[in-house]
């Protein structure tokens, strides 16, 4: 039965995104229908923004549903765990929480619909479900989520100091647990000694004394243990601390009896109270620290954001201030070797920055004025001025400290059966306890005769029981796999929701790509530039300041059709002028230009230089192209008719679009331009298919281009879906899991968000927009096509982790149990005393623990040889050649394939 708080909740979407979502830029107007997260122009963003971009949309992952984040204190066990989820789900606007041992945190998620937005206060929600689990025992306090993510990280570090101060004020009551239990064991020495033991030793060895340091360990070091332990009992909640107070009261009761009535001919065993307690404490020692480095890749995201900010003042000078002080607009400067304080824009400088914390990206990225960089970046070799987007606080880093920990609560399947079993394990123990009293109390006389005191025999087996048995086992086997596992995820660049999808990834066996964006780097490049016939009797060209443009020297060319463009904010006119300015550098040395991917375009005849357009000269022509005076001439660039009336013959090949420049009324070039394959997406493909898994990819595109990338990287012709509209490609998803396929789709577009959300795992690129990277269940903030393998590889290394904990915790309590309640005794006369079992128990938490954090060392996929991205892009001109020629070729009189038919000029831009 639900109780009503009376409390209400704000409306849908309130906590959905986060201040450096609505900075990152619109994206979504590329030539992909959205393919970058740019300036919205269309372009998609530049290389150099890309990390930033990726960042800025990681926020969003956390946009799904509203959610409360609570800091809970005081969880031991699966126990508690249990109650914390029951409690939480008690509440009537709450309809699922999941609560993590391992985080000490609880999500409250997937709330009750029909609420109107005055109803449902957030905050105050939040509050009273802290203050009624501070009511319960559990101290909580809820993650301030509207004064910016400095005061979630603030919240995490003080978290992190409580768990130090844990472990110290553990290893301390460890230190005197032991020497009280040390002194109790003294008294074996006398009778090795026998009469030449020192007097002070017999003194130890009495009965009183001994009774005196049970209990000063009882009162002492155990006092934590035990009165935590008898609170949950009486709130009929009893935990971990429930069984070991049980048993360790219970043996210095059954101790304390024998001593007053020496007639019962009972053994006294004092020592055992001080060395369960001991041995306990040893295992909460060992776990807190074991916690402590799980979490240490957190903590390590937190260590990026530097504590000083160099604030630049009027007169050019600057001085140190916090960066949590920085406020949205103030300028700083990063000397070379600075971590880069806040999220901004690059005001001035130049410089390469280092994102590999971030993004997993090994390469430094260049950084100049009107680029973003993200907080927490190393600053390399130059000195840059950087205006604050947001307060120093609200950073990229913060947010996803923030979503990760969020994502680490959410439970996984596989543990959910785990969790019911834990939530009714310690009364079963109880009665497991009671039982076995019984058992040797009634018959165990008759089974093992040798016991001189049935009674003492019945409460020591008992004991056992209560203190071998390990809810916390149980409890951490998944928790703690899918807080490494999500940590690690994150520090190589990887946002996981969560264990439920780290599950679900481990599962698939089929990864569905859209094509541009994911196997393409999803903007225009230009490919090849070829130097037209022009026609005899044309008269002479006129030389401008850089000489007469020899018609056979593509660079220049290129060169003459950049000047005309450069003024346009068109995708293809940025790529134009790209190329022609990489082509200028690399002709005045080597002699030929690059895309920047690494293969070469433009060829030169080494005269290099730019060219600049007269003031007052650019015309353009909507539907057709531009036209500008350069260097005396009059230059055209755009449709092959509108460029030029003569005929030409230039035929572009499948997935590739045409810009024609005209000199003078004759046609001078022709420029080829494609979405380019991205240098690892064939290595990755193949890679995929090894593991077996296949690999499918859908594009809008029309069948020709499609079947000539998929040729390139290596995907199967059947395999390849053409034509497919955005509707389509979530219910050819829909249609592969109808053949049992558990499917994981990888986009980046606003054209891939339904698909990505009907997809067993929505798979964003980093570069993607919001809308992608909303639905999305895994974000690669690195951008990179090979981080699908990480994300399967760690999502199965995972997995089985989890599986060999349960497994573990699951055969160590079924052959624990019997242990301590004395299968043994009867056929080898051994038995186990509480010490040993409290031992046994502690072992087993270690255990589960130890084997989770080796994730940290494993869930990487094997290497693999990567292709030089030259001889790659070699690979897509033979296919699209090859492709091509079994579809007949298209005639060169201006057609654009991929288009809609006609030519493609600078105003016009055909679908890549």
């Amino acid at each position: 039965m639900r109780r009503s708080s009376g409390l209400a909740w704000p409306a849908r979407g309130t906590y959905r995104r986060c201040q450096v979502c609505h900075s990152a830029g619109g994206g979504g107007g590329g030539a992909a229908g959205g393919s970058g997260g740019g300036d919205g122009s269309g372009s998609g963003g530049s290389a150099a923004e890309s990390a930033a971009a990726a960042l800025a949309v990681a926020p969003a992952l956390g946009g799904k549903e509203d959610v409360i984040l609570l800091d809970v204190m005081g969880m031991r066990c699966a126990g508690c765990v249990s109650r914390v989820k029951v409690l939480l789900e008690r509440e009537q606007p709450v309809q699922a929480a999941s609560v993590n041992l391992a985080t000490e945190t609880a999500v409250v998620r997937d709330l009750e619909a029909g609420l109107s937005p005055h109803e449902r206060q957030l905050a105050s929600m939040g509050a009273s479900l802290a203050r009624m689990l501070t009511e319960a025992g559990y101290a909580a306090t809820m993650r301030q989520q509207g004064g910016g993510s400095s005061a979630s990280n603030k919240v995490v570090a003080a978290k992190r100091e409580e768990r130090l101060r844990r472990l110290r004020d553990t290893t301390r009551r460890l230190g005197v647990a032991w020497l009280l239990a040390s002194a109790c064991l003294l008294h074996h020495l006398t009778h090795w000694l026998g009469g030449s033991a020192p007097r002070w030793l017999h003194a130890l060895s009495s009965t009183p004394v001994h009774a005196a340091l049970a209990a000063l360990a009882l009162l002492g070091p155990g006092r934590g243990i035990i009165s935590e332990g008898f609170r949950g009992l009486a709130k009929g909640a009893p935990d971990m601390n429930s069984l070991v107070g049980l048993g360790a009261t219970a043996s210095f009761a059954v101790s304390a009896v024998a001593a007053l009535l020496p007639k019962l001919g009972w053994r006294t065993f004092f020592e055992e109270p001080a060395m369960l307690l001991g041995v306990v404490l040893v295992g909460r020692a060992l776990e807190e620290r074991a916690k402590l480095q799980a979490s240490a890749d957190m903590a390590a995201l937190q260590g990026l954001l530097p504590p000083k900010a160099r604030l630049l003042l009027g007169d050019g000078s600057w001085r140190e201030v916090p960066s949590e002080s920085v406020a949205a607009g103030d300028v700083l400067t990063v000397l070379p070797g600075d971590r880069v304080p806040v999220d901004g824009v690059v005001v001035g400088g130049r410089s390469t920055v280092d994102e590999s914390a971030l993004t997993g990206e090994p390469l430094p990225v260049t950084k100049a004025q009107g680029d973003k960089v993200t907080a927490g970046t190393v600053n390399y070799d130059g000195q840059i001025s950087v205006r604050a987007v947001h307060s120093g606080g609200d950073t990229a880093v913060a947010d996803i400290v923030r979503l990760v920990e969020a994502a680490q609560s959410r439970t996984a399947p596989v543990q959910r059966f785990a969790d019911v079993v834990a939530g009714k394990f310690t009364y079963g123990v109880m009665a497991a306890a009671a039982a076995t009293f019984l058992f040797w109390a009634g018959i165990g006389t008759r089974v093992f005769p040798q016991a001189a005191a049935t009674a003492l025999l019945s409460l020591q087996m008992a004991c056992n029981v209560l203190v071998v048995a390990c809810p916390c086992a149980l409890g951490l086997a998944a928790p703690t796999a899918v807080l490494v596992g999500t940590s690690a995820g994150a520090r190589r660049g990887l946002l996981i929701r969560g264990g439920d999808i780290l599950e679900a990834a481990s599962h698939v066996d089929t990864v569905v790509f859209d094509k541009t964006g994911t196997l393409t780097v999803g903007k225009p490049t230009v490919v090849e530039v070829r130097p037209l016939h022009v026609a005899a009797g044309s008269k002479p060209q006129a030389k401008g300041r850089h000489g007469s443009p020899p018609a056979d020297d593509p660079a220049l060319l290129l060169a003459l059709a950049a000047a005309v463009e450069r003024g346009s904010t068109h995708p293809i006119a940025k790529a134009i002028a790209k190329a022609a300015a990489q082509a200028a550098q690399a002709g005045s040395g080597s002699g030929h230009g690059s895309n920047g991917s690494g293969s070469a375009h433009v060829t030169s005849n080494g005269s290099g230089g730019a060219y600049v357009a007269e003031d007052g000269s650019f015309v353009q022509e909507p539907g057709s192209g531009v036209t500008a005076t350069v260097a005396g001439r009059r230059v055209a660039v755009g449709a092959r008719e509108w460029a030029a009336a003569a005929e030409a013959a230039a035929a572009s090949r499948p997935g590739h679009i045409l810009v024609y420049v005209g000199i003078d009324g004759r046609l001078a070039a022709a420029v080829e331009i494609a979405d380019e394959l991205r240098p690892d997406a064939a290595s990755t493909v193949q890679r995929l298919q090894r593991l077996g898994v296949r690999v499918v990819m859908l594009s809008g595109d029309q069948p020709a281009t499609a079947h000539a990338m998929a040729q390139a990287v290596g995907i199967k012709p059947q395999d390849v879906y053409a034509g497919v509209k955005p509707a389509g490609k979530a219910a050819l998803v829909q249609q592969l899991q109808g053949q049992g396929r558990r499917v994981a789709m990888v986009g980046d577009g606003v054209n891939d968000a339904a698909a990505l959300a009907q997809a067993d795992v929505g798979i964003a690129m980093g570069g993607g927009v919001d809308a992608a990277s909303e639905v999305a269940d895994v974000v690669l903030l690195g951008d990179r096509v090979p981080q699908v393998l990480d994300v399967l590889a760690l999502s199965r290394a995972t997995l089985r982790k989890v599986q060999q904990n349960m497994w573990w915790a699951a055969g160590y309590n079924l052959v624990g149990i019997p242990l301590a309640a004395g299968a043994l005794l009867p056929v080898t006369g051994l038995a186990l005393t509480p010490s040993l079992s409290g031992a046994m128990m502690g072992i087993s938490s270690l255990a589960v623990m130890a084997n989770s954090l080796l994730l940290q060392f494993e869930g990487r996929p094997p290497a693999a040889k990567q292709a030089p991205p030259a001889k790659q892009q070699k690979q897509v001109a033979a296919a699209a050649a090859a492709v091509a020629s079994s579809a007949g070729r298209q005639a060169a009189g201006g057609t654009a394939t991929g288009g809609d038919g006609g030519s493609a000029g600078a105003g016009q831009v055909a679908p890549v």
